[in-house]
């Protein structure tokens, strides 16, 4: 079902973020204020992407949703719903494909997943076109179990069972969709014509920074799992994924492909890489949706914690200079016209802060060097 949404404007740029009241929706990367909130009241948005008409699409994984985001009046229009954890979403010609990850909200106290109501998709891709039709489903878990790209197994009571698919991020191409699956560790290709999968890519166990060197990892292996997040198309033609590396600090990775799936390059030294974007003159942004956060598990956070605080996007620059910007939780990134977008407060969800999710446009004057 299609319907609008109230859309909040940078003028509610909402107290936990630090916009000056002048602050226009127009502003931006080539100038303007650092950070300017474009649109709010969405629910765990993850992955952006370019739409038509100077708007983004964006996955909302807490509400099932896939939305439109006009970047000059902050409009909201929901596209498709009841997805399930929709994250990734992509389109090309007037289809729009949606990843769609494992369904239920993380296990309470050594509880098991809540079960999705019946007939909710989950680790699937979502093949639709903007009016709300599913034209086509590919289930991404039966080829992880048929298949198994990276190799590894896990035990369940004593049994080997495959690992999971988590469907994450999605790139349209046209002859294919590339999919970064977080759960099965690799980056799966559906061919648009004929529907059938195929792996394109897998990238290694993380062995090389402390933390990982001796993680146990399944039996007999040591190492951090790589945790395939966003994946997307530079302007140079090459392929860009981030990985997650275990949330171990330095363990993250973008690595750069060509169209073949061949590693052309790796960016190293990252955290817990949730968004990849690349900008017109080949800089590399990548976002970090936990820096800052406190140590997870059952203690509370400390006296005084700010979840505003949390967060940060690196910008590598062709000649590898690094600067970083406080981004509130951000995950995907988008380039549009020049302008760097970030969906943020991406898992304000886990923190009881529903709705809190926000696209915003992030300006040259937010990176700054890092204190040394």
């Amino acid at each position: 079902m299609r319907h609008h949404r109230k859309a909040a404007g940078a003028a509610a740029a909402l107290a936990l973020i630090a916009v000056p009241a002048t602050a226009s929706a127009h502003d931006g990367y080539h100038g303007g204020e650092p950070i300017t909130t474009v649109a709010g009241g969405l629910d765990g948005p993850r992955q952006l992407s370019d739409y038509r008409h100077h708007k983004l699409l964006v996955a909302e994984s807490d509400s099932g949703e896939v939305s439109s985001v006009d970047v000059r009046t902050g409009e909201v229009r929901t596209l498709l719903s009841g997805l399930g954890n929709a994250q990734g979403v992509d389109s090309k010609r007037g289809w729009i494909y949606v990843a769609v990850g494992e369904s239920g909200p993380p296990p309470e106290d050594g509880a098991a997943p809540a079960a999705p109501p019946p007939g909710t998709p989950s680790q699937v891709l979502i093949e639709a076109t903007p009016d709300g039709t599913v034209h086509r489903t590919f289930d991404l878990l039966q080829y992880e179990l048929d298949h198994n790209p990276d190799g590894q197994l896990q035990f369940v009571d004593g049994e080997p069972v495959d690992t999971l698919s988590n469907p994450f991020s999605v790139l349209v191409q046209r002859h294919r969709v590339l999919v970064a699956d977080a759960g099965a560790n690799a980056v799966l290709s559906v061919d648009r014509h004929t529907g059938e999968i195929s792996t394109f890519f897998v990238p290694p166990t993380v062995t090389d920074v402390e933390g990982c060197a001796d993680a146990p990892n399944n039996p007999g292996t040591v190492g951090c799992d790589p945790v395939p997040t966003e994946i997307t198309e530079g302007p140079d033609g090459l392929i860009y994924l981030g990985t997650l590396g275990a949330e171990v600090p330095g363990a993250g990775r973008v690595y750069v492909l060509d169209q073949h799936g061949k590693k052309v390059d790796v960016i190293t030294g990252l955290t817990s890489v949730t968004g990849v974007a690349v900008g017109d003159h080949g800089e590399v942004y990548a976002s970090d949706v936990i820096e800052g956060a406190p140590p997870m598990g059952d203690a509370p956070p400390p006296p005084g914690f700010d979840p505003a605080t949390v967060g940060e996007v690196t910008r590598i620059a062709p000649d590898g200079m690094r600067t970083t910007a406080q981004v509130t939780m951000p995950s995907g990134l988008e380039v549009q016209h020049g302008e760097l977008y970030a969906s943020a407060w991406s898992i304000a969800g886990f923190l009881g802060l529903e709705g809190r999710g926000e696209v915003q446009r992030i300006g040259a004057g937010a990176f700054t060097a890092p204190v040394s």
